[in-house]
């Protein structure tokens, strides 16, 4: 099982370069940060662009693998966002990931004006949202005439580092997206419940969600003619339960849980000083040192 970590994007580049390069002494798989525009309790916080935050990561690591988690359709184009992608995996010498959401209901729709869409909507406006991302890193020129977008002549050159295009892990929940993970994706992301609170479940039932969600997933392969395992599956630990990372038995213990439902990585997030993902940074860092190795041996 490997490890991954989030970075919430909001801290001034001299302190984030800090956290980004930590994340790759301490020994993580790869490194996310959120792509909105403002997030729930700290809209009204210092937060900063995904993209930008990315790059400039990618040139201060040389082997922890990055993206975002996720961009949406709510307020990217997909000819723009595979542009930004595709320079990116350049920067960053193929090391990219793209993480793609729905996207939430709320403040990333809300900055840019019009009608909320009605949930068959919402998840067709996905639906083309990937397969034209995936369509456009895979191919030098892309037209496409869709319902929600159209790209004319889209000029994708010199390509991705990484062939046939950097790979996607799509989130999904219910079982339409997760049959967009199964077709397009290289890995499915889940954090269990799409209107959960952070933290909100305790281990049991966090294990019991995820379960669900796993063999869920697994039945979107099957329709979708996926070989079992061809996907990574991919779960955000401390979006659900708090404090994982409390103690190196307590870690192992939930992600040798994970590990046995199917799961290949656990992410977790950096905790911040209070407030949502709270805690103690300096005693996160020391668990997962010894942690990591142990994880990556499930």
């Amino acid at each position: 099982m490997r490890t991954g970590i989030v970075i919430l994007p909001e801290h001034p580049w001299p302190k984030a370069r800090r956290h980004w390069r930590r994340a790759e002494e301490l020994g993580f798989h790869h490194a996310w940060t959120y792509d909105h525009l403002s997030w729930r309790s700290l809209r009204d916080a210092p937060w900063f662009g995904a993209i930008p935050l990315l790059a400039a990561a990618a040139a201060v690591t040389t082997r922890i693998r990055l993206g975002p988690l996720v961009a949406t359709p709510a307020f990217r184009h997909p000819v723009v966002l595979a542009k930004e992608l595709m320079t990116l995996d350049h920067i960053a010498g193929g090391r990219i990931v793209a993480g793609l959401g729905s996207g939430a209901r709320g403040y990333d729709e809300n900055a840019l004006g019009g009608p909320p869409l009605a949930p068959a909507a919402h998840h067709r406006r996905f639906a083309e949202f990937v397969a034209l991302v995936d369509r456009l890193l895979r191919q030098d020129v892309t037209d496409h005439d869709g319902p929600a977008y159209t790209a004319r002549g889209a000029r994708m050159i010199p390509g991705c580092v990484q062939r046939p295009r950097l790979p996607l892990a799509v989130a999904a929940t219910g079982p339409r997206g997760m049959r967009l993970a199964a077709r397009h994706g290289q890995a499915w992301v889940t954090h269990g419940a799409a209107a959960a609170a952070p933290g909100t479940y305790t281990e049991a039932g966090a294990l019991a969600l995820l379960k669900r969600r796993s063999d869920a997933f697994q039945e979107a392969c099957e329709e979708t003619g996926r070989a079992p395992g061809g996907t990574d599956r991919m779960v955000l630990g401390t979006r659900l339960v708090p404090g994982l990372a409390d103690s190196p038995g307590r870690l192992l213990d939930f992600a040798g849980a994970c590990a046995a439902l199917g799961f290949t990585d656990l992410i977790l997030h950096r905790p911040r000083p209070s407030g949502v993902f709270g805690g103690d940074a300096e005693a996160f860092e020391d668990v997962v040192a010894g942690a990591i190795p142990e994880i990556e041996r499930l």
